[in-house]
């Protein structure tokens, strides 16, 4: 069987390593780096138990795929509980072999695109519109929900920009109380108002030739929404209390997660405001709309919290991970994070499982929307197939040499899927 797989492994451009016993396996893992380990459970020096505590000591091991006969289908399950990727049983079928080893890959991500934003597609497709438009002048407006990672977005322009040697002033309006916004947007001379001891300089001029972020720019009150106005079309404004009108050289970018067309119409934005931060409207997706991005958070979020944490955390079990697939998160990103830095923070075991993302009272009352096992496998399986062919611009036969299986194979998978075959996207 090792000869059969690393012979149609290399045919399909996949470099592989062949270690014959678990101690041999062990050394060269701690020293080198793999995209995916595939292991029989039952080896020459020891079982698959005691080789993956081994191999995954440094926690920093590559994705397990683990092979078993029917008899050692309870210690598959324990491996997976542990953190193993998935297993599969002999005999199996090599095509369906390889699908799930695409899915378990560790994701090749150098780009500053990738490590800004995530590397599903509705990601790269943020990304490379940001990269279009940061050489520009123009105002951009953010939209989507919270916690979909507005300001990261934001971030990223300003750093793929010419201003990005300049500041990057962020401003919470919602946060900030409406009394106190015109004095911390565009600052006050001493003795503008009780209690105005010396001169402060506001936000529009902190940020220079810059970037000023306005986050929630539909809580700004009506008033100051016509001296914004006036910044953006005389590129100057006053402090409070001063004559002297100062110049704005900087970008401006807003955020909202409300529909302002609506504000508009209910008289609570001004509508020539509106007009004139919507040059460029881009909407952040919602960590429900890119999933792909789930596993990578995950990870990112995790060697953030775990550097201060007191005990040694490996990784996240694949249980765990599913887990997080297959909720809605109605939180975004925002929400991921939270979850990551308490499971760090409360769990108790080198893993994170499910139950440290979400605590039981959660999980019960989610129950009755947890899917099989089959239909959890299919269902990234699905989503491989559709990155794959959004990868191959929609040509079969080139999508079928990326899966390693043949063109009569994937149309079957795709119509098992439910994927459709009648798109004109679609090619021979």
């Amino acid at each position: 069987m090792g000869e059969s797989l690393i012979q149609r492994l290399t045919l399909d451009g996949i470099g592989v390593k062949w270690w014959q016993d678990g101690e041999t396996a062990v050394k060269e893992i701690e020293s080198s780096r793999f995209d995916a380990i595939v292991c029989d459970i039952r080896l020459p020096d020891m079982n698959g138990e005691q080789f993956f505590t081994e191999a995954t000591r440094s926690g920093n091991a590559a994705p397990f795929m683990f092979i078993t006969g029917q008899g050692d289908i309870d210690q598959a399950v324990r491996l997976m509980r542990a953190g193993a990727r998935d297993y599969v049983t002999k005999p199996f079928d090599m095509d369906r072999f390889l699908t799930r080893l695409a899915e378990i890959f560790r994701p090749q991500q150098s780009s500053i695109v990738s490590e800004a934003l995530g590397y599903s597609q509705p990601a790269k497709d943020l990304a490379h519109l940001i990269e279009r438009l940061a050489p520009l002048p123009s105002t951009v407006l953010l939209t989507g929900e919270t916690g979909s990672g507005k300001e990261v977005a934001a971030r990223f322009l300003h750093a793929t920009s010419p201003r990005s040697e300049q500041p990057f002033i962020a401003v919470n309006c919602a946060a900030i109380p409406s009394e106190l916004m015109e004095s911390e947007l565009f600052g006050h001379e001493k003795g503008a108002f009780t209690g105005a001891a010396q001169r402060h300089v506001g936000y529009a001029e902190r940020s220079g030739a810059g970037i000023l972020f306005l986050d929630e720019i539909g809580d700004m009150r009506l008033e100051l929404q016509a001296k914004l106005l006036r910044l953006l079309e005389e590129r100057k404004f006053n402090r409070v209390g001063g004559e002297a009108a100062l110049p704005f050289s900087g970008r401006l970018i807003a955020a909202t997660n409300q529909n302002l067309f609506e504000l508009v119409q209910k008289g609570r934005f001004r509508e020539d405001l509106y007009y004139r931060i919507n040059v460029v409207t881009i909407d952040v997706p919602s960590l429900r709309a890119r999933r792909d991005d789930i596993p990578w958070l995950m990870n990112k979020f995790l060697n953030e919290f775990s550097a201060t944490a007191s005990r040694d955390i490996r990784r996240f079990s694949a249980l765990a991970e599913q887990s997080a697939l297959h909720y809605p998160w109605p939180g975004n990103v925002r929400e991921l994070r939270n979850r990551v830095e308490r499971a760090v923070a409360l769990g108790l075991d080198e893993w994170i499982m499910p139950g440290d993302l979400f605590p039981a009272t959660e999980r019960s009352a989610s129950r009755e929307n947890l899917e099989s096992l089959e239909d959890v496998r299919q269902d990234a399986e699905r989503r491989h197939i559709l990155r794959v062919l959004q990868t191959a611009n929609g040509e079969i036969g080139t999508a079928s040499k990326i899966l390693g299986i043949g063109r009569t194979t994937l149309w079957e998978k795709m119509r098992r899927l439910g994927l459709s075959t009648d798109d004109p996207g679609m090619t021979q």
